[in-house]
């Protein structure tokens, strides 16, 4: 069983930065593969990054490639999403989200899933 909890959603300007948080429970943390979803308003949920358990293998969604970074820290059991050059069209919840099967979870059906943090960019 794996519960994730994200963080650091806020209001920033277009054009700013942040940087989201996701804490994992779990022992097997690390061989998990983990993500990052985002839903806007009227949209359905859409991938935006993942890597493998391994971290080897990294995935952008084309419209958030160079902009935003994936990583984990496996001592601290956490995932982040630096997101930089932040535009209007980024404003969503954005989801933290963990399974087995890196491609499984790029699908957008992951095993487990958090209950999501919002990022507001004003123009």
């Amino acid at each position: 069983q794996v519960q994730l909890v994200e963080s650091g959603g806020g209001l920033v300007q277009a054009g700013g930065s942040l940087r989201l948080s996701c804490a994992a429970s779990g022992r097997t943390f690390s061989s998990y593969a983990m993500g990052w979803f985002r839903q806007a308003p009227g949209k359905e949920r859409e991938f935006v990054a993942a890597f493998s358990w391994s971290g080897g293998n990294t995935y952008y969604a084309d419209s958030v490639k160079g902009r935003f970074t994936i990583s984990r820290d496996n001592a601290k059991n956490t995932v982040y999403l630096q997101m930089n050059s932040l535009k209007p069209e980024d404003a969503a919840v954005y989801y933290c989200a963990a399974d087995g099967s890196v491609n499984r979870l790029r699908i957008g059906s992951p095993r487990y899933w958090g209950q999501g943090t919002q990022v507001t960019v004003s123009s």
